[in-house]
C-alpha cells in the first residue's frame, strides 16, 4: 500500500487553455500590457498562480488580485476542466489498495468540483489547495504524516508536472514522479532530477505497483 499524492493542474486536469485564457482576461482587466502564452507557464521555477502572474508582468501590488481573479474564473466556469485521457481509470485503480491525495496551488473548491464532475470524489482521501496553509512541501509532509502509518516502510509518491513539484517532493523526502503531459517541458523537469519520468498515465502503474 502506498500514499500517492497528485498535483492537479497539468497532471489530472487539462487546464492549459483555461490558464492562458483566464490569465489574459485578468491581465486585460488589470491593464497589464502582456500577451499570455504557454511559455509563461512552461518556464516557471515555482508553479503557482502568483508566479504565473509575475511571469505575465503583473506588478507585485496586483499579484494577489491576479491570483484571486484567476481562481474565481475557474470556480465560475460552467463545467470543470477535462481530465487527461486514462487518468480516471488510473485513479480508480490506485484507490482500491492505496491512499490518494491532491496537493495543488489551485483552490480546494475547484478541485472538489472537478472530482465530482468526473466521479472521483470517493477515490481521493484529502485535497490540500492554495487555501490550505503551508508550502507544497509542507502539505506533502502533512499528508504523509497523516496517512502513512510507517513512513520508513510505506512508499510515498508525489506525481507532478512542474519543476517545483519535483523540488517539493525532494524537500519532503518522498519519491518524485514527473509527468510529461503537463505544463512544463521534459528538459525543464529534468533540471529537478526527478526519481522517475513518465510519458503516459499507464506508466504510473509500473512504477507504483512494482
Amino acid at each position: 500500500m502506498a500514499l500517492i499524492i497528485f498535483d492537479f493542474d497539468g497532471v489530472l486536469a487539462d487546464t492549459l487553455d483555461d490558464l492562458i485564457q483566464f490569465g489574459q482576461e485578468v491581465c486585460d482587466e488589470l491593464d497589464v500590457k502582456h500577451v499570455v502564452k504557454k511559455d509563461d507557464l512552461s518556464n516557471l521555477e515555482i508553479m503557482s498562480f502568483a508566479s504565473f502572474g509575475r511571469a505575465c508582468e503583473v506588478p507585485e501590488n496586483l499579484v494577489d488580485e491576479f491570483v484571486q481573479s484567476c481562481l474565481k474564473r475557474f470556480a465560475e466556469k460552467k463545467s470543470p476542466p477535462a481530465i487527461f485521457n486514462g487518468l480516471s481509470d488510473i485513479v480508480r485503480k490506485f484507490s482500491v489498495n492505496n491512499t490518494l491525495a491532491i496537493v495543488t496551488t489551485n483552490s480546494s473548491q475547484n478541485v472538489n468540483a472537478f472530482l465530482v464532475e468526473h466521479g472521483l470524489s470517493r477515490c481521493i482521501h484529502a485535497v490540500y489547495g492554495v487555501d490550505s496553509p503551508g508550502t507544497k512541501a509542507q502539505k506533502i509532509s502533512i499528508a504523509r504524516n497523516l496517512f502513512s502509518a510507517d513512513t520508513k516502510q510505506e512508499a510515498v509518491f508525489m506525481v507532478g508536472d512542474s519543476l517545483s513539484d519535483i523540488r517539493a517532493a525532494k524537500e519532503a523526502a518522498v519519491t518524485s514522479i514527473a509527468v510529461t503531459w503537463g505544463h512544463q517541458s521534459l528538459e525543464h523537469l529534468l533540471g529537478g532530477a526527478p526519481d522517475y519520468v513518465v510519458n503516459f498515465p499507464d506508466d504510473l502503474i509500473e512504477i507504483i505497483e512494482k
